[in-house]
């Protein structure tokens, strides 16, 4: 059966550029999000040199211009340096992006003053993403809900997290929150299959318990995000790996065959895959975008055909249903039976699309 389908969109993507184009760059995260279905990518400011101001900015909106094949929008990254800065590039980012946890690279926030600024002085235009578990969970919540700005939460991960973001919905907190494949689908539990260095990922993989959590508590989860986070198989198989996984090519295949499972409808997968993001991160529409999938299609996951570029997954191996045959962007057909059909910088700037 040919399932028709709007573009998806994906809220989280680490598409590694400018800095590390050796792990993944905007040409091919684009042709991985393609791949798996999605027409807009939501890129992080977590680079080298991390997006906090207009130059850094600079560098990934033209690497984006002349190499992405869908289209996307790019993160601000929250510092100690650009508190009063941060509002004068909020017209061209999808929002502002606070590390309050471990995380992979340099802009995590520890000072409460600092964020206390952030939060204060963020245009309500703009939602606030944050990566925050446990404690730092409670104090962006608090801090957000005194000034009233829109605040997402990045790959809620345990029970406790979910439980609180809950509860901050029922009492008309301004928050959304979003959740990945991979905490719904693996658990710490396979950890020894994947191996121990593979596994590095924040949030770290949690308990099964964890894990059925966010499954119970669905109605309360606004998006499913990748994550997308690539680095080398030989990065991840060091003394010292990275943490991050990719994500772009199996999201819709987990997400498709939970379906046919039952664990969830078509609805709310269109719900948390289109509909909530763009309402989110305020996003125009994409006329004449269309993603077809073959439901009846089943297939076994192999890093080795994927069109990212770091060159694995913890899925491997893993049989999934649902094959994206192709996708219509803007009326052109860029991508079909597993070949980009795009050129290099047809995808746009979501931010300057109206």
């Amino acid at each position: 059966m040919l399932l028709r389908l709007p573009g998806l969109i994906d809220p989280h993507v680490h598409l590694r550029e400018p800095g590390s184009p050796h792990k993944e760059d905007f040409g091919s995260g684009t042709a991985a999000a393609l791949a798996g279905g999605f027409t807009a990518v939501l890129a992080m400011p977590n680079t080298q040199p991390p997006l906090t101001d207009q130059a850094s900015l600079a560098l990934a909106q033209r690497a984006a211009q002349s190499k992405a094949y869908c289209d996307y929008a790019l993160y601000l990254g929250a510092g100690v340096e650009n508190v009063d800065s941060a509002i004068e590039q909020s017209h061209q980012v999808c929002g502002l992006k606070m590390y309050l946890d471990q995380t992979y690279g340099s802009l995590r926030l520890d000072s409460l003053n600092v964020l206390y600024d952030h939060v204060s002085k963020w245009p309500h235009t703009k939602p606030i993403a944050a990566h925050a578990e446990g404690i730092s969970l409670a104090a962006i919540l608090l801090l957000a809900g005194l000034h009233s700005k829109p605040l997402h939460i990045c790959h809620v991960s345990r029970k406790d997290e979910i439980i609180l973001i809950r509860a901050a919905k029922e009492k008309g907190y301004p928050v959304t929150c979003e959740v990945t494949p991979h905490h719904l689908f693996l658990s710490e539990e396979d950890i020894p299959h994947i191996g121990a260095n593979r596994s590095e990922v924040r949030p770290r993989l949690a308990t099964k318990k964890d894990q059925q959590a966010l499954w119970d508590n669905l109605e309360f989860i606004d998006c499913f995000a990748t994550d997308h986070a690539p680095h080398t198989l030989e990065e991840k198989d060091s003394d010292n790996p990275p943490p991050g996984f990719p994500g772009l090519e199996t999201a819709l295949g987990l997400l498709l065959t939970a379906v046919k499972e039952k664990r969830l409808s078509l609805e709310d997968l269109m719900a948390r895959m289109v509909t909530h993001p763009r309402r989110i991160f305020h996003l125009p529409e994409q006329p004449e975008t269309e993603v077809q999938v073959d439901t009846g299609a089943s297939w076994e996951v192999r890093a080795a055909n994927f069109h990212s570029r770091c060159g694995w997954t913890p899925f491997e191996g893993m049989k999934l249903r649902g094959k994206v045959r192709q996708v219509t962007l803007r009326g052109n057909v860029v991508y079909k039976d597993s070949e980009v059909r795009a050129s290099a910088g047809y995808g746009m700037d979501l931010m300057f699309a109206n």
